[in-house]
């Protein structure tokens, strides 16, 4: 149960840190990675969220969409299934940095759509609120989400899974790893078999998503370790069409059985680490590089790309091993360049230098504290800082809070477009939010439980937005004035009998334009409860999720495009599991088990009632 609360309230670390502490997780003591190298979840100030593998099945989550949506700070909206946007504290989509084995998800300026990503073979998925551009850079500004994928522990272990049900998924799983490193791959094919986006009863919209990752790292010496990861994910996917009279949100959205999408990924990274001074110094060096194809009905496919180049150097001052020092200095120098073949013409380059202060002190006192400078070539540079701190009490209390700065470029066409009436303007300043929040951490029902109540305040400067320029023309400036978010984070779980586990979150959001107007697709009040009930005599599991949202304001493409309120909904999922033996489950689960009519933006039905059934085996 230690584990269980700790990971509540912590990230652990992502696999673009020093390569020494990508080994398999100790639950026990959860590590988190807010900074450019892990940081005990005990002493970590700033407000993050982890879903765990164990989570992430007990509960029946087969897409990152789902498991985003139990998370407290986070308004998931979904177009369909295959395109979804997440927005941390009310920000845009566009302001979260999305990553995967800690690599950019989006390549060039674009934000990452959430699709038919499935939780099959993923480790955890985390979350840090709050600007982290000072450890990831632009488009940080809101927080970051970090998917991590299954690496496999010592000795071999295999395995897969099959279900069937609204669709069909089949997953694999292999690795290897031995005292000096290992390798992994896992496969996986999802067909959703979809439903009706626009809510008319007619034709499917479907999702195919294939997946493969390959990763393996080596130590050559023990001060030196080599390591390498790479994604490649093809999806196909129908949506339905808008209509260009619509007169209400029924005839908004219009079924099309023709319509069809198609996304291509990859991912890689390469690093090597060194070891120096008995561990007390580290060098890393890394490469990422990130590319996404995108093509509608057919025709030629847009690439956009991204690289990175970046040199970690983390010193121990406290003279133990960077792994666990208690007064850590790093330091990263990094080069980033993106590029569209849509703007074949541009391109955009950073140079960053960032440092970062770490101390942990014998009173229970932690700090953590970061600087970056971002040289840009195509815009203004842009400094950016954080600060965070944590004090724990004896008797089990946690005070954490944070403040700093995150930063958004400008895209490409923002700066540089030259069509659908548009023209870009290149002396665009990138945006900045400024962000404090506060929080505590309770221990409820003795060491039973916890829960965390956070409070947050952010200022986004600068913000982007598209202005006439003459009938029919338009062209982007900085606004004036600043878009105000505030709100409350609660979140918990609690052992309430030795085979029933609670857990809970809250988020109440006031988020405003500049002009006092509210924000869209950011509901003001959502609530999550569970419950996870061990039964068939301790073989197996049976868990329920209720969401409640409400407040949710979305604007209406029809009539006088007001911005207006849409009802509220609550929907019902539940999971179950089952050890026939001790390598083999059988699963079953159930979405939209009351068959709510729901939806996040006008137009768009959820998914209504589905059932599934499935097996997974391991060895």
């Amino acid at each position: 149960m230690t584990a269980r609360i700790l990971s509540t309230t912590a990230l652990c670390a992502l696999l673009s840190q020093p390569a020494f502490a990508q080994d398999p997780y100790d639950l026990g003591t959860i590590i988190v990675s807010g900074g450019f190298s892990p940081v005990e979840a005990a002493r970590y100030g700033r407000s993050a969220s982890v879903l765990t593998r164990a989570d992430i099945e007990e509960r029946g989550l087969t897409t990152v969409q789902q498991a985003l949506r139990a998370l407290p700070g986070l308004s998931v909206s979904g177009q369909g299934s295959n395109f979804t946007q997440v927005r941390i504290r009310g920000a845009e989509a566009s302001h979260t940095l999305i990553l995967i084995d800690g690599i950019e998800a989006a390549g060039g300026d674009g934000t990452y759509v959430l699709s038919g990503l499935e939780t099959a073979n993923i480790e955890r998925i985390e979350v840090l609120r709050g600007p982290q551009s000072v450890f990831y850079g632009s488009n940080a500004s809101a927080g970051v989400i970090n998917i991590i994928t299954k690496r496999g522990g010592e000795g071999t272990e295999y395995g897969g899974s099959i279900e069937v049900g609204g669709g069909t998924t089949a997953t694999a799983f292999i690795s290897q790893r031995g005292e000096r490193g290992g390798l992994s791959l896992s496969l996986s094919h999802a067909d959703d078999h979809g439903y009706d986006f626009s809510g008319d009863g007619g034709e499917r919209d479907a999702t195919r998503r294939n997946t493969a990752i390959l990763s393996g790292d080596y130590a050559l010496t023990d001060d030196v370790k080599l390591g390498f990861t790479f994604r490649k994910s093809n999806e196909e996917y129908d949506y339905d069409a808008t209509s260009w009279t619509p007169t209400d949100a029924a005839s908004y959205i219009v079924d099309d059985p023709d319509l069809y999408g198609e996304r291509d990924e990859m991912t890689a990274s390469v690093f090597a680490e060194y070891l120096m001074l008995d561990g007390r110094l580290s060098h890393r060096l890394s490469y990422d590089w990130t590319r996404n194809d995108q093509s509608y009905d057919g025709g030629p496919f847009t690439k956009t790309k991204s690289e990175k180049l970046a040199y970690l150097l983390s010193y121990s001052l406290s003279g133990e091993a960077v792994a666990s020092a208690d007064q850590l200095v790093n330091l990263i120098v990094e080069d980033e360049t993106d590029s569209s073949d849509s703007n074949p013409l541009y391109g955009r380059g950073t140079t960053s230098v960032a440092v970062e202060y770490r101390g942990s002190f014998a009173n229970g006192f932690d700090v953590q504290l970061g600087a970056r400078r971002d040289f840009n070539d195509s815009f203004d540079d842009i400094t950016t800082w954080n600060a965070a701190m944590s004090y724990g009490f004896d008797n089990g209390v946690r005070l954490h809070a944070s403040a700093g700065t995150g930063s958004v470029n400008p895209s490409y066409f923002e700066l540089y477009a030259d069509a659908f009436g548009y023209t870009g303007n290149p002396n665009l300043m990138p945006e900045t939010n400024q962000s404090f929040d506060v929080g505590i951490e309770l221990p409820i029902f003795g060491d039973r439980g916890v829960v965390d109540v956070t409070y947050f305040n952010e200022r986004l400067s600068d913000e982007i937005t598209d202005i006439s320029t003459g009938p029919g023309t338009f062209s982007f400036e900085n606004q004036v004035g600043k878009s105000t978010r505030e709100g409350l984070e609660v979140g918990g779980q609690v052992a309430a009998t030795d085979t029933l586990d609670l857990r809970f979150g809250y988020t109440w959001l006031d988020a405003k334009n500049p002009d006092g107007s509210v924000e869209t697709r950011r509901p003001e009040h959502e609530l999550t409860l569970g419950a996870t009930l061990a039964a068939f005599g301790g073989r197996g599991s049976i868990s329920a999720d209720l969401r409640h949202v409400a407040g949710n304001y979305d604007t209406q493409y029809w009539g006088a495009f007001e911005t207006v309120e849409m009802p509220a909904f609550t929907t019902v999922d539940v999971a179950a599991r089952y050890a026939l033996t001790d390598e083999v489950t059988l699963t079953g689960r159930v979405e939209n088990l009351f068959d709510v009519d729901a939806s996040e933006s006008w137009g768009y039905a959820a998914r209504p009632m589905t059932a599934y059934v499935g097996l997974e085996a391991r060895f």
